[in-house]
């Protein structure tokens, strides 16, 4: 069983406390990624306590490697850790720690040596692009502002990758829906500007169903949420006239993902996949599509390429005449 943290913080909470903050004020972490990493460090914290190691200097690379064994098989008051959220917590220790020895705060770094767990590797799950069509219909029944903001939602989704927090963070000012009869010469796609993990900003083309989407969202429906609403500059918003939450876009998908018979599996991620694995199917560049995903490694990208050799090997059997004996 883990103790609850001392109601005095240790020195070694106190020093969770201070690398936290750092996150937030000097790398830009989202408030998501900071609550995740509290809830581990949290742990860490009462774990070494149980054991009579309060300071940050005490810590020895034992008892980091003792911290992961704990997380993978668990206690009376934890189930054990699968292996992507074990590697999360001891991610968030190591990170910790190097910033602790950068600080001066220790004279070394204890968890250095210690190697995350490996994930099994998971294809990720994309629609068929029949199987997108249906959900967007299905997002967009009648001409209400809902539905109206609704379908352009999961336009943007799918039409640019983007991830659901980077869809609700969206606003006004970060959409360009420039169209060749208002002057774009060149006739590309309008663009919009994404923000992604540590605020990384992006432009990513925007479709022209994206595009007609947006616009008529913009022009027909919002206003009239907005104006419930104390002013907010968000693209996306909810009945109060607020900042659509990402709850409420699952619950828009779910219920569409209902309307279109696709079953209670279609998530958010579920139409960035879609997007990526749909570009490469037509001939994208893997490098572009880590551009357009906001992946920092193309190495994260190229998972993708996995799905797509599944779609090749399956056109591959249905069309060569010599590929079933």
């Amino acid at each position: 069983m883990t103790p609850e943290p001392p109601a005095t913080p240790t020195p070694l909470a106190r020093a969770a406390g201070d690398w936290l903050d750092h996150l937030r004020v000097e790398r830009g972490r989202s408030e998501h990624t900071l609550r995740a990493y509290r809830r581990d460090l949290d742990r860490y914290v009462a774990f070494l306590a149980a054991r009579g190691v309060t300071a940050p200097d005490e810590v020895q690379e034992q008892h980091v490697s003792d911290f992961l064994a704990h997380l993978r098989t668990g206690d009376e008051d934890h189930r054990p850790l699968a292996a992507t959220s074990a590697a999360r917590a001891v991610v968030a220790v190591r990170g910790l720690h190097t910033f602790l020895a950068g600080e001066g705060e220790s004279a070394d770094d204890p968890a250095r040596a210690v190697a995350p767990p490996t994930p099994p590797r998971r294809l990720p799950k994309a629609l068929g692009v029949a199987e997108v069509e249906r959900l967007l219909q299905a997002a967009a029944l009648g001409d209400t502002p809902a539905a109206l903001r609704d379908r352009a939602l999961l336009e943007v989704l799918y039409g640019c990758g983007a991830r659901v927090s980077e869809a609700i963070d969206l606003d006004v000012d970060d959409l360009d829906l420039a169209r060749p009869e208002d002057g774009d010469a060149d006739g590309l796609p309008g663009v919009v500007r994404l923000f992604g993990k540590g605020r990384k900003e992006r432009i990513v083309p925007m479709g022209r169903y994206a595009r007609d989407a947006v616009d008529a969202w913009l022009v027909r429906g919002r206003p009239e949420l907005a104006r419930r609403g104390k002013g907010t500059p968000a693209v996306f918003v909810n009945a109060r006239g607020g900042r659509l939450s990402r709850q409420s876009v699952w619950t828009v998908i779910k219920a569409a993902a209902e309307r279109a018979g696709l079953g209670d599996a279609v998530s958010p991620h579920t139409l960035r996949h879609s997007f990526a694995t749909h570009l490469l199917d037509g001939g994208a560049d893997v490098r572009v599509v880590q551009e357009l995903l906001g992946h920092a490694s193309v190495a994260t990208t190229q998972i993708y390429t996995h799905v797509s050799t599944q779609h090749l090997r399956e056109v591959y059997a249905q069309a060569h005449p010599r590929a079933r004996g």
